[in-house]
């Protein structure tokens, strides 16, 4: 299996994982060592959340206009914030996933987005998906996700709620057929 860069990890139904089910996860870095990716499609909800994103950046009230929703992108590292944007933005602080995205957690990058000079798209998310080299292969060899080349709708323009029956419909499966079916043949 080749690199897994800039592709989407749609989670099967019956991966029940609390961190995991239901997710589609793009994976921003892939090699023999391991694997890095961001959940797209947990947005938080909770009100402390917000807070503590006015907390630590309450000298920046046009941010917080500009900022309406934080993503839970994973497990690892969640106190630290992330920034998927669109990869028309470039800054000497951004990393490059493709021509379509790029990922950054320097905060040059959330004052250009408050002085609309940033990147069309964004997300901030808190945390990281990580996995150690072949995991996310035996993973996906398990039946434990779908795999599919990113796109820039499922990540930045579809509903939270629907991107990830609508990226398991892509390959003309419907997931509530699925539920409870994996496992290896």
């Amino acid at each position: 299996m080749g690199s897994l860069k800039n592709s989407i990890l749609i989670a099967m139904p019956h991966l029940r994982d609390p961190y995991f089910a239901k997710s589609v996860v793009l994976i921003c870095d892939h090699t023999k060592e391991g694997a890095m990716g961001l959940i797209v499609n947990r947005p938080f909800e909770e009100p402390e959340l917000k807070k503590l994103f006015v907390d630590v950046y309450e000298e920046n009230t046009e941010l917080l206009e500009v900022v309406h929703k934080l993503y839970f992108g994973g497990p690892v590292m969640i106190e630290r914030g992330i920034i998927l944007h669109s990869g028309e933005y470039q800054s000497e602080h951004s990393i490059r996933v493709s021509d379509l995205f790029a990922i950054s957690s320097h905060k040059d990058i959330l004052e250009a987005i408050s002085k609309n000079k940033g990147p069309e798209k964004f997300k901030l998310v808190l945390g990281h998906a990580g996995w150690v080299g072949g995991q996310l292969e035996r993973e996906i060899e398990n039946g434990d996700w779908l795999l599919q080349t990113a796109s820039p709708d499922y990540v930045f323009s579809q509903s939270e709620k629907l991107v990830w029956q609508q990226a398991a419909r892509s390959f003309g499966i419907e997931v509530s057929d699925l539920m409870g079916i994996g496992g290896q043949a």
